[in-house]
């Protein structure tokens, strides 16, 4: 996993929960990295996994809330990072439709080896988009998060609404809904 997402995460503790719950969930993680990320570094997403199941018993907060939270933080974060993948989209749904056919491209040219999930897209008419999620990491808590936090830039009121599916192979359904 790309050490954005690192760094990112490690931030996000530090402004929400303070250095000390930091440093604590670092300590309790006991990772082969130590803690110490750089942004183009490649880490094992169980340091991610760790961190954030040590955040959840310190913090006292379920895991998926953290996860979700996590990614609509991310969100706001890839609008200040990289600013030119926001410029085209007219609204939220035009930029989740993009993410698999274009972002995810130009993530690969800036990160090589990137190991991105997958994202089939089906709009529905111009009031429901259809999203299946697939990655062997299952971090559809980060996904539906972002999901939101995209849904928040673009200032689109609608629903975000999940279905697991039977199997991992399937993926994960998010349908999103604009409020009529």
């Amino acid at each position: 996993m790309k050490g954005v997402i690192f760094t990112e995460f490690t931030e996000m503790v530090e402004n929400t929960f303070g250095f000390d719950t930091l440093d604590e969930i670092i300590e309790r993680s006991d990772l082969p990295s130590g803690g110490t990320y750089t942004a183009v570094g490649t880490y094992d997403h169980q340091e991610i996994v760790s961190l954030v199941m040590n955040l959840a018993e310190v913090s006292e907060t379920p895991v998926p809330d953290l996860m979700q939270v996590f990614g609509e933080h991310l969100f706001s974060r890839f609008t200040v990072l990289y600013p030119d993948f926001f410029n085209d989209p007219k609204d939220g749904f035009d930029f989740l439709e993009s993410v698999e056919n274009y972002i995810h491209v130009e993530v690969r040219k800036l990160y090589p080896g990137a190991d991105l999930p997958s994202f089939d897209c089906e709009r529905n008419g111009d009031h429901e988009l259809k999203m299946i999620y697939k990655s062997g990491k299952h971090m559809e808590d980060v996904a539906e998060g972002l999901i939101r936090g995209c849904l928040k830039h673009y200032k689109e009121d609608a629903t975000v609404t999940r279905d697991d599916g039977d199997s991992s192979e399937e993926g994960v359904t998010f349908t999103i809904k604009r409020t009529i």
